[in-house]
């Protein structure tokens, strides 16, 4: 196989990937199923990835650099506290939503080793400093990352307990996905309130 080949048939295989980890989850996927919906045979898959996890591992840390890459360019972005909090919190509502897997990811994978995590996806403690440090000089305070963690808290635990939520709630994936629009927009009016 050409070069060009082996990286349409990679992209394939993760484009299939993608789609059935976000359909079923990471235990309801299985790798016949990413092979038959790549339109390739379960050997090619391992060929390119060894295995499920793998393949979920790359996907995963690919979806967490483009959801950081996303965050660091608002964190970046000249613009007041009120414009950035709510493009925080659109930015992880739109990964999420493509990707409710990440968040368990991202959970497990800084638990077994915080450190390793943050190489894998070139995280550094400059990451939230502009963000955290407009915080502290605007609003003269000394809890910017309180505040940062709370606009953190409010829009990834829902996806966390999205399950445990929508047996408790009677909710349906239609109505889950309208309680998260409803909390697009109330989180950064919450986060206000709170400043």
């Amino acid at each position: 196989m050409s070069e060009q080949q082996d990286i349409k048939t990679e992209e394939k295989i993760k484009n299939a990937a993608l789609k059935l980890f976000y359909k079923n989850g990471f235990a309801g996927t299985k790798t016949r199923d990413i092979a038959e919906e790549a339109g390739i045979n379960i050997a090619l898959l391992n060929y390119y990835f060894r295995s499920k996890e793998k393949l979920f591992e790359i996907i995963m840390e690919e979806s967490l650099q483009k959801m950081f890459t996303g965050v660091k360019n608002v964190f970046n972005k000249p613009s007041n506290i009120d414009e950035k909090i709510k493009s925080i919190v659109d930015n992880y509502i739109e990964n999420l939503r493509i990707n409710p897997n990440l968040p368990l990811f991202v959970l497990s994978a800084i638990q077994a080793d915080a450190t390793g995590f943050m190489k894998k996806t070139h995280l550094s403690k400059d990451f939230i400093s502009p963000f955290f440090n407009q915080i502290k000089e605007e609003l003269q305070t000394e809890n910017a990352l309180q505040i940062i963690l709370n606009i953190l808290a409010l829009t990834i635990f829902p996806f966390i307990a999205k399950p445990l939520w929508l047996i408790l709630s009677d909710m349906n994936d239609e109505q889950f996905t309208d309680f998260i629009e409803e909390r697009r927009k109330l989180i950064p009016a919450w986060i206000k309130t709170m400043l």
